[in-house]
């Protein structure tokens, strides 16, 4: 039973049989994102009613707030890669963190640019060194970083070691980002949609947030697929499946 797990996993995780698989998913991906993403931003931009505090500046959040869960959620993807990577050798895992790390730098800059321009009518200024701010751009450094080492050291096996390293380690700015608003007196509101009893937020509005975070959710399963395949092409190229696939074309 272990050996057909684990020969099942092989086959799953090689890049030839990732290959072959992945173009099937990615435009199931694509369009659902699009049709979703579509349908949320009508309903956020145009159904939901206006706040009565923020009035219509606050819609705003059905781009700053997926955007910002997906920063968290792809550093994650790319720190369990990391991990699977170094302790399992398996190569794929490390094509898949690497494909990440643009996608989730990508978020995590729109969740700061989004914040900033909602920050500005609610606090006055576009920038606060505000526990949550300030957190958040300390993951788009990390971002940063991990593709600085991708870069920077020639051997591919130690690039994946030293910056699935530095990914694992980054693992400890995600908890202070969720924590933030909890632990510290920050200007940031707090949670409205996570919390145990029931998200203080109308429904009209739940509704679209929700559907632009899996809107957001399906784009990056897109984007990384098309990402990995090719990383797996790159790395690959001298290898026999790679060859046999350009003769192919």
């Amino acid at each position: 039973m272990i050996k057909s797990i684990w020969h099942w996993i092989q086959r799953f995780s090689s890049p030839k049989h990732f290959y072959g698989m992945s173009a099937k998913l990615i435009p199931w991906f694509t369009v659902s994102a699009l049709l979703v993403g579509l349908y949320g931003l009508y309903l956020g931009l145009f159904v939901a009613p206006t706040d009565y505090q923020q009035g219509e500046s606050y819609r705003i959040i059905f781009i700053h707030v997926p955007a910002a869960w997906m920063s968290l959620f792809v550093y994650m993807v790319m720190a369990i890669s990391s991990g699977i990577g170094i302790i399992w050798q398996i190569r794929l895992a490390d094509m898949v963190a690497a494909a990440s790390a643009p996608i989730g730098a990508s978020f995590a800059f729109l969740a700061l640019v989004t914040g900033s321009l909602w920050g500005k009518p609610m606090w006055g200024a576009y920038w606060v060194w505000d526990a949550r701010l300030t957190s958040e751009l300390i993951l788009l450094f990390l971002y940063f970083g991990y593709m600085a080492l991708q870069s920077a050291i020639e051997d591919q096996r130690s690039a994946d070691k030293a910056s699935g390293l530095l990914a694992i380690v980054g693992v400890v700015n995600i908890t202070i980002i969720h924590y933030s608003v909890e632990w510290w007196n920050t200007l940031h509101q707090g949670a409205t949609v996570a919390k145990f009893d029931k998200p203080s937020m109308h429904i009209d509005m739940l509704i679209p947030l929700l559907l632009m975070a899996l809107a957001f959710k399906l784009f990056y399963a897109a984007v990384v697929l098309v990402r990995t395949r090719n990383e797996a092409l790159y790395r690959d190229r001298n290898r026999r499946w790679v060859r046999e696939l350009i003769n192919e074309l």
